[in-house]
């Protein structure tokens, strides 16, 4: 049975206590390829595609021949907008176009099994019972995350109904933290921070989520 630090919110100075961790979340085995495919769909869907560059009917001017087509020596141009020209048109520039990849869904969450299970074995893996902050404030976040030695790069984890803007604002202008519901979580959102922060309602309903992955 695997086992993860748990701490008391109403009690941090006591220390952590142990508790059981589902296995299908943290003991999976680690697939890399998987790893590395649902990266690139979440990154590739991330990209706006709006790169846009004007072709020569698009830019100003150049409507006008530059010079007669014969008798001047030099080369025939019909246009100061060609692309050869300085600041002419582009050829086969970017145009404004709409990425999107796909992975199913059975992959989808086995990279998040995969992903969870490494940052566990790496010890990165600490559950609180509750984040019961009366009001939003960053100096209450920064103070919680050193007391149970969370790294920088941490990720907050939380259930649907604890994410709420005491906590949310909480943790928003700490740098490198970020706080998400556990039904947004992906495997890039766990390997983009080298610590995961989950509260017992967090884990519970990834469990009921990844129950049939």
């Amino acid at each position: 049975m695997l086992k993860a630090k748990l701490y008391r919110f109403d009690a941090l100075d006591a220390g952590p206590e142990e508790i059981e961790v589902p296995e299908a979340l943290f003991g999976g085995p680690v697939h890399k390829d998987l790893l590395y495919r649902a990266v690139r769909v979440y990154l590739a869907n991330q990209r706006q595609g709006t790169a846009k560059a004007k072709t020569r009917g698009e830019v100003s001017g150049g409507g006008r021949k530059p010079w007669r087509q014969k008798g001047t020596g030099r080369a025939r141009h019909g246009s100061i907008r060609s692309p050869i020209w300085r600041h002419g048109g582009v050829t086969f520039g970017p145009r404004p176009r709409k990425v999107r990849l796909s992975l199913p869904k059975r992959m989808r969450r086995k990279a998040l099994i995969s992903a969870l299970s490494a940052r566990f074995r790496e010890g990165g893996l600490v559950v609180i019972d509750r984040l019961g902050f009366s009001r939003p404030r960053t100096k209450d976040g920064i103070a919680l995350l050193e007391k149970i030695s969370c790294p920088e790069k941490t990720l907050v984890v939380v259930a649907p109904d604890e994410y709420r803007v005491q906590v949310t604002k909480t943790f928003s202008n700490i740098p490198g933290v970020t706080c998400m519901r556990s039904d947004f979580l992906c495997a890039y959102h766990v390997l983009a921070h080298e610590g995961l922060l989950m509260t017992q309602g967090a884990l519970e309903a990834l469990a009921g989520r990844l129950s049939d992955a």
